[in-house]
């Protein structure tokens, strides 16, 4: 439970509330197409998501497969941004590669 702390201000109390949340984390989920590079995809998850060249394929074999795969778990303007950056790059490339954001689950937490 929050800690909570009153001073007074002269006739007005006021309460100050010590806690801090952590901010909910969002994945950043990769769709498959039948048009986007397996190579893209690689370069993408190496370049924007930071992952190391074998994960990265690991996880393009997965939105092959499965049709989708979470490229990466931040905050909610982290994963906004990754995913407008990986979708903008892709278009500049010619690509339809689509990137979603959603809250993660409880699982993944």
């Amino acid at each position: 439970m929050a800690e909570k702390k009153f001073d007074t201000e002269g006739e007005v109390l006021t309460e100050h509330d010590a806690s801090v949340r952590r901010p909910r984390p969002y994945n950043v989920i990769m769709h498959n197409d039948n048009y986007t590079t397996m190579e893209f995809v690689v370069m993408v998850l190496e370049r924007i998501f930071h992952h190391p060249k074998m994960n990265a394929v690991r996880l393009m074999e997965e939105v092959h497969n499965r049709g989708k795969a979470v490229a990466g778990t931040y905050n909610y303007e982290i994963s906004e941004t990754k995913a407008v950056e990986t979708m903008a790059l892709a278009r500049q490339e010619g690509y339809p590669l689509r990137c979603t954001v959603e809250p993660a689950s409880s699982e993944s937490e």
